[in-house]
């Protein structure tokens, strides 16, 4: 969705004809569409294992074979589908490479590629949870996230030495906070009781609510309640709606502040000198590599550097846990092509030669306690990188477009000297990060609204009018007086930070993203101006075949506006409805019978 501009720059910049508010998009929670399905989730409309698929794909549980290797030993419930090629993936991607050392309980995640498309019995639902999911909240269409919990731990009476499983959740929802906490309680009953534990876990999340952003959910789980809020697109970016704990809840037991948020401070803390190219190199969709000594710490600063441009999408591919065992190993290494817009994390030694080629590589050390004191730390040429064993930094040649900001820096080490607390330090930073790129996407934002045509314009009885095309010569003179200089006193060459931006991944996804809202509201609009039109008075005028086509044309409408979820005022589709039945009601009873019946596909 559209960010919101910030109050600010309101004097600098003159609107015109009010089309940010009046055109563009509908913001205000309140406002958010109200036809549709109901609120209420009914039982009725929900099959077996309907719910647990709006929450998760499959459980798995991958344990080690001497003589197969990693090998899925379980899949819940028992009915889930994975192709073969996922299972392979999904065992690969479960453990930690061997040179890791991962001795205890390790957690992390990963991303892969689905192998093809499901159609799940409760689209409707996930659709509306879309809708009003924020851009890096929304189910991921191409991609499974597996979220693991892996316990290796010494057992002489195995002859590898080791016991070695790993519990997996299948998800198509990106909430690694809260998937990692739900780990936490399911995992080690599991590993204590095995399968029952499992099918009495599955049943508790088949009697959860849907994931529905902006309400205050409570999912039992192996008798205690997990209580938590999913963000919505209409939250103001940068803050967070706190769910408290009422004295009804007397069997919650964990409240989560958020469900998807890293710690930033901790996983940028080894090159937090260097947060302002790695937040450039991200934003432009840069290829990136990951080198750090474990899962945990690779897949967590994969997320990090993705959730930096928030609330901007990321928009290319990025594998938190990626290995040479990866569908995609041969594609994403090859030296006969550039490298790829994709962030990879690694661990296994061997990528440190295999990805010598690639132009930006941060390699990260064993994560320190945040009381110590980072050091200074230049950017590193690319050719001192032989070993996954080089020192910790950035290697790359890239030139920032942005002067560096000292002030950040300075905070940030202000706070470990003065041992500020690590949320204080997260909060500080996820800030910047917003401020930054807040100050980047405004005037792209601006830009944008002013393509929309005005409310006048639009007729109920002509098409909605095109939107004018981008054209960024005409963006960028937009610059010179409604630049991000009104918002942010970084200097640097923001011009060529923003040419190069319309080249990445990022900005295409962007646009795209604006475009089809855009082009919603004005159906919005013009079906709206359909519904305000005497259209008893209309027909008239009409001959019979006219009517009959308006009628055909105007239950289009309606379809389209159902299955689009057009932002349109609560009330308009009902509105339509009763006009389309006043009208067949006008005509002869043989037409208003066939008018009646259902479309067949």
């Amino acid at each position: 969705m559209a960010l919101q501009t910030a109050e600010d720059i309101e004097e600098h910049i003159e609107e015109s004809e009010d089309i940010l508010e009046q055109d563009v998009r509908v913001s205000p929670a309140e406002e958010m569409p109200g036809d549709g399905p109901g609120e209420e989730e009914s039982d009725q409309l929900f099959l077996p294992w309907d719910r647990f698929s709006a929450w998760l794909h499959c459980i798995c549980v991958v344990g080690f074979d001497l003589e197969l290797g990693q090998a899925v030993e379980v899949i819940y419930p028992h009915h889930s589908k994975l192709t073969e090629k996922e299972k392979t993936s999904i065992c690969y991607l479960s453990f930690p490479d061997s040179n890791s050392g991962c001795l205890g309980d390790t957690q992390f995640c990963f991303r892969f590629r689905q192998a093809s498309s499901r159609q799940l019995s409760l689209g409707c639902f996930l659709d509306r949870c879309d809708r009003d999911a924020p851009v890096c909240l929304k189910r991921d269409q191409g991609h499974f996230y597996g979220y693991v919990y892996f316990r290796q731990v010494r057992d002489k009476s195995l002859k590898r030495g080791y016991f070695q499983k790993s519990l997996v959740l299948i998800s198509k929802l990106p909430y690694v906070t809260f998937f990692h906490q739900l780990l936490k309680l399911l995992a080690p009953e599991y590993f204590e009781k095995q399968e029952p534990c499992l099918e009495a876990a599955c049943n508790d999340i088949d009697r959860w609510p849907t994931p529905s952003p902006g309400k205050i959910l409570s999912l039992p789980i192996m008798g205690i309640v997990m209580k938590l809020r999913i963000p919505t697109c209409y939250d103001k970016p940068g803050t967070s709606q706190l769910v408290q704990s009422t004295p009804s809840d007397s069997l919650v037991s964990i409240v989560l502040p958020t469900i998807h948020e890293v710690d930033l401070f901790r996983c940028f803390y080894p090159v937090f000198f260097h947060i302002q190219m790695l937040w450039e190199l991200v934003l432009l969709g840069e290829p990136l590599v990951v080198m750090a000594p474990s899962p945990s710490d690779s897949s967590d600063t994969v997320l990090a550097l993705v959730s930096c441009i928030s609330p901007l999408r990321y928009c290319s591919d990025f594998r938190p846990y990626f290995t040479i065992h990866d569908s995609e190993f041969k594609e994403y290494t090859t030296r006969t092509q550039a490298p790829p817009s994709v962030i990879l994390g690694v661990t296994n030694p061997f990528f440190a030669k295999t990805l010598q080629h690639w132009p930006h590589i941060i390699r990260i050390g064993d994560m320190k306690q945040t009381g110590e004191m980072a050091k200074q730390m230049k950017v590193k040429k690319l050719k001192n990188l032989k070993t996954l064993d080089s020192k910790p930094g950035v290697y790359s040649a890239y030139k920032p477009f942005l002067n560096k900001d000292e002030d950040i820096i300075k905070q940030l080490q202000k706070g470990v000297q003065q041992k500020r607390p690590s949320a204080a330090q997260n909060a500080i930073l996820r800030r910047y990060f917003l401020e930054l790129t807040q100050s980047f996407i405004i005037p792209l934002e601006r830009y944008v609204a002013s393509l929309m045509p005005l409310k006048k314009s639009i007729s109920p009885w002509k098409s909605p009018p095109q939107l004018r095309p981008f054209i960024q010569e005409e963006f960028m003179k937009t610059l010179e007086k409604a630049g991000p200089q009104l918002t942010s006193r970084l200097k640097g060459d923001w011009i060529g930070l923003y040419r190069q931006f319309l080249k990445s991944p990022n900005f295409d996804g962007w646009f795209r993203n604006r475009r089809k809202e855009m082009m919603q509201k004005l159906e919005a609009l013009h079906l709206e101006a359909l519904c305000e039109e005497d259209l008893q008075l209309r027909i008239q005028k009409h001959t019979e075949v006219e009517t009959v086509d308006l009628v055909l044309k105007l239950k289009d409408k309606l379809t389209q506006a159902e299955r689009e979820q057009l932002p349109v005022r609560a009330g308009t589709l009902a509105k339509l409805q009763t006009h389309i039945e006043s009208i067949i009601l006008s005509l002869p009873e043989d037409l208003q019978g066939i008018l009646h019946k259902p479309a067949t596909l």
